[in-house]
């Protein structure tokens, strides 16, 4: 689908002149479903629902974006019961359900079908306010955060890393696309310029811990111009690129620390820290309504799958009970 918007836009010149009659029918003749995608703006969510689209078209056999027209309310059922049946969650399920929707009510409007035959296809309801996202306890944290050398580049740059998400409760996305000149004051206190969904811009305090991390690192791997990455490889071969470390990278440097403190939890990665950071946060008194715009929710519904607090054994009446 990308390399058939790049075969209609290839031509197409930056926009500092008038469009030729052949730029204007080529844009004319992207095809609707084209369009669509390259009118979503993140680039998580494009990819995400490139790839929900792209599962339905091979479960479906579509080849070609004008057979859309063919599809009906039949088929999105048969994809939903067929992700039933791959015992996929319930949110899962919706999000590609959503996908496939969102692609309908583009081409509804673009007039290349009637109607959208993903209405009325019911979605799997979620019943569980508690996400699944696991949050290790604040010794497992502080362990992590002790566990990179803090004698070598890499190790400096890796616990800067490991405080930023721990801190701050940035997704693994925003953390890459940091860059030095994000690290900034406001009101006379240094804060995060952090880049979420959506491409909405949010300020994070940057926390006393983080910003000593930071400082260490940086004053070993020297400071260069605001647009430059603020975490970038250390390897030889990669640190000069102007890159920045790569979402894959964060992964595993999380994997490979949390394997040298004895982290083995089911589905622990660098969301994990998220949850952590959120957990931590409300169970020290933080505002929950406070704690969805530090995380960049846009429904508050969310943020409360990581308020654990009612589900503290401590706090249990079975600890109230005395005969």
């Amino acid at each position: 689908m990308t390399k058939t918007l790049e075969l209609h836009v290839a031509t197409v010149r930056p926009v500092a002149r008038e469009l030729t009659m052949t730029d204007f029918h080529q844009l004319a003749e992207v095809p609707p479903a084209i369009a669509w995608f390259a009118n979503i703006d993140n680039p998580q969510t494009r990819r995400a629902y490139q790839n929900d689209v792209q599962e339905f078209m091979a479960f479906a056999g579509i080849q070609d974006p004008h057979t859309f027209r063919q599809v009906g309310r039949g088929h999105v059922l048969a994809w939903r019961r067929d992700l039933e049946q791959r015992a996929l969650g319930g949110a899962t399920i919706r999000r590609k359900l959503s996908a496939l929707s969102s692609l309908f009510e583009a081409l509804c409007e673009a007039n290349a079908v009637q109607s959208n035959p993903v209405d009325g296809v019911k979605r799997p309801k979620i019943t569980n306010q508690e996400g699944t996202t696991p949050a290790i306890s604040d010794h497992q944290a502080r362990e992590l955060l002790a566990a990179p050398d803090g004698a070598t580049l890499r190790g400096l740059r890796d616990r800067a890393i490991l405080a930023t998400l721990l801190y701050h409760g940035l997704r693994r996305a925003e953390l890459c696309t940091l860059r030095l000149g994000d690290v900034r004051e406001r009101r006379g206190v240094r804060h995060l310029q952090v880049h979420g969904k959506g491409s909405k811009i949010r300020y994070v305090p940057l926390h006393p811990a983080a910003a000593s991390a930071i400082a260490a690192y940086l004053e070993v791997d020297g400071c260069g111009n605001d647009n430059e990455p603020l975490f970038r490889p250390v390897s030889n071969n990669a640190r000069n690129t102007g890159r920045s470390i790569t979402p894959d990278g964060v992964y595993k440097i999380l994997a490979n620390y949390a394997g040298k403190v004895g982290i083995d939890v089911a589905g622990f990665g660098p969301h994990a820290l998220r949850a952590t950071a959120a957990t931590n946060a409300l169970e020290n008194g933080a505002d929950i309504a406070k704690v969805q715009t530090w995380l960049g929710h846009a429904n508050i519904a969310t943020t409360r799958r990581y308020d654990r607090r009612q589900e503290r054994a401590e706090d249990s009446p079975t600890f109230k009970v005395m005969y």
